[in-house]
């Protein structure tokens, strides 16, 4: 492993950004999954608890690196995120 990457590794504003993209990301391969085995378009509960906590990194991250473009992409998520898991409970009620 190169130098450039240990330096990479060593820094944890870096570490944090990428966890947040890979769990945000991770929630498209659980949806495709759940789908698949489903035979039809499913959007599972998980679905929205990786949105949140992907959501948290991202915007963490992108308060760190004080990117108003980015904090405003990540915050209206939230509410999207939020509202849909009220839905769903409601629907078990």
């Amino acid at each position: 492993m190169s130098d450039d990457w240990l330096e990479v590794l060593r820094n944890p504003w870096l570490i944090v950004g990428l966890a947040g993209q890979a769990v945000f990301s991770l929630r498209f391969i659980v949806q495709w999954i759940h789908s698949e085995r489903a035979g039809r378009s499913l959007v599972p509960e998980v679905f929205w608890y990786l949105s949140i906590v992907g959501s948290a990194l991202l915007l963490v991250y992108s308060l760190h690196r004080r990117d108003l473009v980015f904090i405003l992409g990540q915050s209206a998520g939230f509410l999207v995120y939020a509202r849909n898991l009220a839905l769903r409970r409601r629907e078990v009620a």
